[in-house]
């Protein structure tokens, strides 16, 4: 089902039976104990609440970074728990900058810009491209602050605009890729813009060649030179979440260039990596649930080989089913968590420990989960998730949410809008 004649299906779930071990934890309709309705006009309204707060509090227009939490809704103050220039140089607390809220920067940059292009494919809204062009200019401050070749930095310090953890990780990278590859391909970007996302994606290419290497252990390495003893930037002999990720990359960086080298490498690994990804395991994360799809999506793109093709739909779908679940278990977390709560001082926490993480993470994952799900090509999204996605869109108090949650809310919302599968004002 699809376009206008989806009104309907825009309701609420508000409570949803569930237990752990239940069928994989899909429900029925006796399982639905409550239902109340929300018009697409209070959707928008809800979504478009999210995009200003998204820019007035996450992000800083030093760096054109979103950051990943709130530490207070005190005007100027949101950010204030951002690390100085000094602990960042001096790799405090740890390498990744986790716990800091910068160590996700290029997640959200890709999310936000694929966001920002299925918005416009919706709107065709002439001022989202100054918006594109400032995501943009964020993920290529990540990929060259530092002079290192290839390398794609968490995110940069507000204070110097330079600063960054060593440590990045395939997730960042995967993200970023996705993003400029979108972007490389949307009415948003100009041609000076495609030969710098050239540029980018031949250099993430590059790297990949040089260090993915078995006496590196196929880690691409941090940006001094030394490999991540946490194996977070791995890119062969990896799981089943990970393994289309390195053809993933030279596809992409194939794709906008189409430099010979980076297509025979994208060929090389990309048979073996979609029989791996088959294997994937229930208890993987929702966030590398999408991430896997990011990855399942780009190169069902590309694809010419049609077994091949249809074998990366089959992992997509079964990418889908599995989110599924993920999103139930966030709207049932959500009726016991305040989602008003602010980030800690992460100097005397540690990190985001404890009650936090939870909100935190709990409104990312209901974005997460649907937009996994609408990223499967072909798929109809069911109604209970389409009543999932709006009680978590419309659930919050914008003025009072302080988790990156709400990009991959927005994500999902603008993602639905443009497949015709929620209905509009």
């Amino acid at each position: 089902m699809g376009g206008v004649g989806l009104v309907l299906f825009l309701g609420l779930v508000a409570q949803v039976g569930f237990s752990a071990g239940s069928d994989h934890g899909r429900t029925g309709p006796a399982d639905i104990q409550q239902m109340s309705w929300v018009s697409p006009e209070k959707l928008l309204g809800n979504v478009t609440q999210a995009w200003a707060v998204t820019w007035r509090r996450f992000y800083r227009p030093e760096t054109d970074l979103f950051y990943d939490y709130l530490s207070s809704y005190e005007a100027g103050r949101e950010l204030a728990h951002l690390p100085t220039a000094d602990e960042v140089s001096r790799g405090y607390p740890n390498p990744y900058g986790y716990g800091t809220g910068m160590e996700d920067c290029m997640i959200s940059g890709g999310v936000m810009l694929s966001m920002i292009i299925d918005r416009y494919e919706v709107t065709h809204d002439g001022s989202l491209k100054a918006s594109a062009r400032s995501v943009f200019d964020g993920i290529r401050r990540c990929a060259t602050v530092h002079g290192v070749p290839g390398f794609i930095a968490r995110g940069v310090c507000p204070e110097d605009r330079s600063g960054i953890y060593v440590t990045s990780s395939r997730d960042q990278y995967t993200h970023c890729v996705h993003g400029l590859r979108q972007y490389f391909h949307s009415a948003l970007c100009d041609g000076g813009t495609k030969a710098e996302i050239v540029r980018i994606l031949g250099g993430i290419a590059d790297r990949m060649t040089r260090n993915v290497t078995p006496e590196n252990n196929y880690d691409f390495l941090r940006a001094d030179g030394k490999p991540d003893p946490r194996g977070i930037c791995r890119m062969f002999n990896v799981q089943a979440h990970e393994a289309a990720r390195l053809p993933m990359f030279y596809a992409a960086a194939w794709d906008v260039g189409k430099k010979e080298e980076y297509y025979r490498l994208y060929r090389q690994y990309v048979s073996a990596a979609i029989r791996q990804s088959f294997d994937l395991q229930p208890k993987t994360m929702t966030y590398a649930l999408l991430q896997m799809q990011a990855s399942i999506e780009l190169l069902e793109e590309l694809e010419t080989d049609s077994a091949l093709k249809g074998q990366m739909r089959e992992v997509a779908l079964l990418v889908a089913r599995e989110a599924e679940n993920r999103s139930i278990n966030a709207g049932n977390n959500a009726g016991h968590l305040d989602l008003t709560m602010v980030g800690p001082d992460w100097r005397k926490t540690g990190g985001l420990g404890g009650e936090y993480r939870k909100v935190w993470y709990c409104i990312r994952e209901s974005g997460e989960s649907a937009l996994t799900q609408l990223m499967a090509k072909g798929r109809e999204f069911p109604e209970q998730q389409r009543h999932l996605l709006a009680k978590a869109i419309s659930r919050l108090d914008y003025e009072r949410v302080s988790s990156s949650g709400i990009f991959y809310l927005q994500a999902a919302y603008w993602k639905a809008r443009r497949l015709g599968v929620l209905g509009h004002p």
